[in-house]
């Protein structure tokens, strides 16, 4: 791979510069009784999400199909998140739970195809939890600029 010289002088490699200029696309599958209002309030206590983080609103965590969270890969997120109810209080009873176990089945098929099971991720929270969201989206950020883009194209 050809150098290229930077503007502070020393040389930088094609790969390590698409590295520091990646910004990792997340897709995050919000409930419509937890995950949205807290991306909401996010907004309403003025803290700063990426720009390239998409959030889509479903009714419920148990709701979004396995093919969903794969397909929200194959068409270019470096990430997918899924925000829940707490385990013990899903407006639909038992949604999360099922979020859960897809998510465990998604893991399970991610290794088995080459993909870093790190690209799919489960946060449980509550409404009123705004703060919690913009660190855990900051979190998987930091953690798939890391990992680099994704493979899938």
């Amino acid at each position: 791979m050809t150098k290229s010289p930077c503007r502070w002088g020393h040389r930088v490699t094609g790969r390590e510069y698409l590295v520091e200029s990646f910004s990792p696309r997340i897709v995050a599958f919000c409930c419509d009784k937890s995950g949205y209002v807290a991306a909401d309030m996010v907004g309403k206590l003025r803290l700063s999400l990426p720009e390239s983080l998409d959030i889509v609103r479903v009714p419920c965590a148990g709701r979004i199909d396995a093919l969903h969270l794969l397909q929200a890969l194959e068409k270019g997120a470096d990430g997918v998140l899924i925000f829940a109810c707490h385990e013990e209080n899903c407006q639909s009873l038992t949604g999360n739970i099922r979020a859960k176990a897809r998510m465990g089945y998604l893991h399970g098929i991610m290794e088995r195809i080459g993909l870093e099971k790190e690209r799919l991720d489960l946060c449980n929270l509550a409404t009123n939890n705004g703060a919690k969201f913009a660190e855990t989206v900051h979190q998987k950020f930091d953690e798939l600029k890391k990992l680099g883009p994704s493979p899938v194209e």
